[in-house]
């Protein structure tokens, strides 16, 4: 077995952290990332008492599996969003959407994140993935006519809202991965390397690598690591089929998942087009040796199926690198 395989929990959160352990455990993972929402990994109840601390472990070492990151998506969506409306409503807590007015939203979500980071701590993890939120995805498509210089204020916005977050996570010694996505600050490499020149390449941020979002945007994945090596700090596996037919197009055409006219859908690992096998072999180049987390998401699958499929699909795509060359034993002593 070369890296842990685990599976994250947030498209699981109608299950209790209890009866989704044991189903893993018998799936064969080897952990599980534990999403911040549901029943599975509650910032405020972590920070209140030492007690629900120990209790999320010991579920885990009640079926043996591990955890090498918790996962708040859903609230550092909120942290910077230009609009803030029901759709946001719907992902966050009444605590945390309080009036729902934009500025109080944000900000009680920014404390919310760096009480995640306390939270990692405390639960023994060093890395935390989520979404940003971004002030100029908005922007997208340049028209109305868009000028650099607004480009620009968003990056600093953002910079402006992360960096007192990331502030924290330095102090806690805890990581933020980014999981780079559109709707984000960063989506693909060029939008990558400008949201870590906006905050003068602190450690504390990287990226959680998902060649999902990759692949139907029409770049390679691998070019994603191996452009930032160092920023690797977790990895989901997770894929998408690209659908273009002449018909339709990769912005969605605003039709939900799942629906057959989309010109791409997330699909169950092993079922699109993400090549798994290069990206094995170029995080095998890179040193990472962090868990492969499977975020299971296909709208035409049972997710049961789906899950313990796709354990045994990673587990047939990992190896460890070689540390030897090939034909070395031609050589003659």
């Amino acid at each position: 077995m070369a890296r842990a395989v685990t599976l994250f929990t947030g498209q699981w959160a109608d299950l209790t952290l209890d009866a989704l352990a044991q189903k893993v455990k018998g799936w064969g993972y080897d952990g599980l990332e534990l999403a911040c929402w549901g029943d599975h990994f509650e910032v405020d109840k972590a920070l209140e008492s030492d007690k629900y601390v120990r209790g999320r472990r010991e579920v885990l070492e009640k079926y043996g599996l591990k955890c090498f990151a918790i996962s708040t998506h859903l609230v550092g969506q909120c942290v910077a969003d230009v609009l803030i409306d029901e759709r946001h409503k719907s992902i966050l807590p009444p605590r945390l959407w309080g009036d729902g007015k934009p500025d109080g939203v944000r900000q009680r979500c920014a404390e919310e994140v760096k009480n995640t980071a306390r939270a990692a701590k405390m639960f023994g993890v060093d890395v935390v993935n989520g979404f940003t939120g971004s002030p100029v995805w908005h922007m997208l498509y340049f028209f109305p006519p868009t000028s650099a210089e607004m480009i620009d204020a968003g990056y600093r916005e953002f910079a402006d809202r992360w960096n007192p977050i990331l502030d924290v996570f330095d102090k806690e010694g805890v990581r933020y991965a980014l999981e780079a996505h559109p709707t984000e600050i960063a989506y693909d490499i060029y939008t990558a390397e400008r949201t870590l020149a906006a905050l003068n390449h602190r450690k504390a941020f990287g990226f959680n690598f998902d060649p999902s979002h990759f692949v139907h945007q029409l770049f390679n994945p691998v070019h994603f690591i191996e452009r930032f090596p160092d920023r690797i700090y977790h990895v989901h596996v997770k894929d998408s089929k690209v659908k273009v037919n002449g018909y339709n197009s990769i912005l969605g055409s605003h039709l939900g998942f799942g629906d057959s006219r989309r010109g791409w859908d997330f699909v169950s690992p092993g079922h699109g087009d993400v090549d798994l096998e290069s990206i094995i072999r170029v995080l095998n180049r890179i040193g990472y040796n962090g868990p492969l987390s499977v975020e299971w998401e296909d709208s035409g699958m049972d997710r049961e199926h789906g899950a313990a499929e796709a354990v045994t699909y990673v587990r047939s795509k990992d190896f460890k690198p070689s540390d030897r060359a090939f034909d070395a034993a031609f050589e003659k002593k």
